[in-house]
């Protein structure tokens, strides 16, 4: 059965349903008096409102709710692995305990292997042997200030020689072979002009700074100002 909408409002039957009919009738209603128009013109302006305003709704409301509940589920499986890992550090806090203390009498043992005296003359004897053996010449050895630390201390030595390369690898072979603990830094090497060794390599000038360590026991370094104080409160 086929329907058409007339201007009246009212259905016939046993007609196609022309468009142009249809878009006739939707021109010649008064949008000041709605009340007047056809039924299923009223139908049909509803559906789009209907559609209308949940497409609104959805864009300007039910998307940005979908957001924040993205991002309070991630917010929540974060915080739920921060718990998993606090539960795991708490069940397991007598171990971890345990491992501190044994770091730090590790630490305090190897600290305490450092030599309390620098014994500077020595150390210099024995950066200067090794040069010599390792085929440099020295132009000069000066001694830094000492850096007081936590637990200890650093003598910066500045070393300034002369040779060539296959000297320099010994030279920092042996210093490291030494039975004190000394480092070397700031490596710098520039080559002499015109200077040649009997091997035909060129001569090279090489500075460096060495440090060395002492442990630096600051109980007993408290108690001689202490007994320092009493003597001069004393005297």
């Amino acid at each position: 059965m086929k329907l058409k909408l007339t201007k009246g409002g009212d259905v016939q039957e046993g007609k196609k349903f022309d468009l142009q009919d249809f878009m006739n009738t939707l021109n010649t209603l008064d949008p000041q008096n709605i009340g007047s128009w056809p039924l299923p013109v009223k139908v049909l302006v509803y559906v789009i409102v209907f559609i209308l305003v949940l497409v609104l709704g959805y864009m300007f409301d039910i998307s940005a709710m979908r957001e924040t509940y993205a991002s309070g589920e991630q917010a929540q499986e974060t915080l739920l692995q921060d718990f998993e890992q606090k539960v795991f550090k708490a069940n397991n806090l007598d171990v971890y305990q345990k491992q501190l203390t044994d770091m730090e009498v590790s630490f305090g043992s190897l600290l305490k292997q450092l030599p309390k005296d620098t014994e500077v003359p020595e150390l210099l004897e024995d950066v200067t042997h090794t040069g010599l053996g390792s085929g440099l010449e020295f132009d000069g050895i000066n001694l830094g200030t000492e850096v007081s630390k936590e637990f200890y201390a650093e003598l910066p030595i500045s070393i300034k020689v002369h040779g060539d390369f296959h000297a320099f690898g010994a030279f920092v072979s042996g210093v490291s072979a030494l039975p004190r603990i000394v480092t070397l830094h700031d490596l710098k090497i520039a080559p002499l002009q015109n200077k040649f060794a009997d091997s035909g390599a060129p001569v090279l000038s090489m500075e460096i700074q060495a440090k060395t360590y002492r442990y630096n026991d600051a109980s007993s370094g408290d108690a001689k100002k202490s007994d320092n104080k009493d003597k001069k409160g004393g005297a």
